[in-house]
């Protein structure tokens, strides 16, 4: 079989010969994938804007109310007690910035939490201005603190870092963060709510966002197309997985106070759906991260040991996944405790086991959106690296065959 040569960005990656046969079948596979997802795109795409009951909108803010920023000039101690005090305990004081109470300086009672949680004069909060009828002056209440400049300032530093040491490949990976939150603000959220089937909304976004992801983030090569051959085998998985668990333990996807509360507003969402849409996005990030590994090893251990045999770089580039499955595994179950930890502590509080607490929903749901992950994630790294040992090209010699070492 003849041979060409792929370099990856920046000329990092190594000059490797790929079979001819191989890489045309991988092109076709990849493409007819593109043309699926772009016909995905275009039939899911939401043709109205969703319908979003008036009631929600009601319980949300009445009309006439605004939120206005204002400026906090002194805060009193929190009350003792959460039902309050006669002198003036668990309030702040604060000057209105914005609409037409501007410069007018009123006293909002906050929740203890908000008190003790360091807020100061100087800092910036956002109120609820009710209008009043008949003439009346208009009602503030407090809504949350503006943590609008802290926010931006911890971006501008995410960026900075990024930029300092990843320089023009993390940059480009930051912008493909981007289109992958374009891709879910403005078609999978939306085709959600309109009452489209969830696993497709899931598989099509999924795919859209990893064909640019990949080919941005680690330059259009034969190893990139490998390792996004790799990703949506493990999506596929993933989605196989997450259905299956859904049906079988019959959940509902109305496992908290959220997903209860969206029920009630909006009618044409498949909660079953999105439960597995949220299980296939749960992995993304990471199985991206384990397949583009697969094939950037194959390829240096092809460049580093020509004569060896595609069974001997399988085994090979299989000892560094083994090693990558451990240590993401571990991402995994901790990333879960993280988010879950108000879950676990209510947990410790009730004095039950956690085993006796798995048939709960909440928790299943948790569990299924992290195994689900977890297995097309394992099972994409043999995909991957089978398919990206059938990319390379077969070793120089026939003669005596070298054994790789990882």
């Amino acid at each position: 079989m003849g041979g060409n040569h792929f370099h990856g960005t920046g000329g990092q990656a190594a000059d490797v010969a790929v079979s001819r046969t191989a890489r045309d079948v991988l092109l076709l596979v990849l493409l007819l994938a593109a043309v699926a997802t772009v016909w995905g795109l275009v039939s899911l795409w939401p043709e109205h804007d969703p319908s979003v009951s008036k009631d929600a909108v009601a319980a949300f803010a009445a009309p006439g109310v605004t939120f206005p920023k204002a400026e906090v000039v002194g805060v009193l101690p929190a009350c003792a007690s959460r039902g309050g005090g006669s002198d003036g305990c668990g309030q702040i004081r604060v000057r209105v910035a914005q609409g037409p109470g501007a410069g007018q300086e009123v006293r909002v009672p906050v929740a203890p939490e908000i008190t003790r949680s360091g807020l100061t004069e100087g800092d910036r909060v956002e109120l609820e201005r009710t209008p009043a009828a008949d003439g009346a002056p208009a009602t503030y209440s407090f809504f949350s603190v503006d943590r609008s400049a802290s926010i931006w300032w911890l971006v501008g530093l995410f960026l900075l870092v990024v930029a300092a040491v990843a320089r023009l490949r993390g940059l480009l990976a930051v912008v493909g963060l981007g289109f992958g939150a374009l891709v879910l603000g403005k078609f999978m959220l939306p085709a959600l709510l309109t009452g489209e089937s969830g696993l497709g909304v899931a598989l099509v976004g999924s795919a859209a966002i990893m064909y640019v992801v990949l080919y941005l983030a680690h330059g259009v090569s034969m190893r990139t197309s490998a390792a996004l051959a790799g990703t949506l085998v493990g999506i596929a998985i993933t989605a196989v997985v997450g259905l299956v668990a859904v049906r079988t333990q019959r959940l509902t996807g109305v496992g908290d106070e959220s997903g209860a509360l969206l029920s009630s507003f909006v009618g044409d969402v498949s909660f079953k759906g999105l439960l597995t849409c949220a299980v296939i996005i749960a992995g993304l990030g990471v199985l991206n991260d384990v397949t583009i590994t697969q094939a950037s090893s194959v390829w240096e251990l092809r460049a580093a040991s020509p004569k060896a045999s595609h069974r001997e770089l399988f085994t090979s580039a299989m000892r560094i996944g083994r090693d990558h499955i451990a240590s993401t595994i571990y991402t995994i179950v901790f990333a879960y405790a993280g988010t879950a930890l108000t879950v676990l502590l209510l947990l410790f509080v009730y004095d039950r086991s956690f085993l006796s607490m798995l048939p709960t929903e909440d928790i299943a749901e948790e569990l299924t959106r992290t195994l689900a992950s977890a297995i097309g994630l394992v099972l994409a790294v043999p995909a991957t690296t089978a398919i990206a040992v059938a990319t390379v090209a077969p070793p120089r010699s026939r003669g005596r065959r070298v054994r790789v070492r990882s």
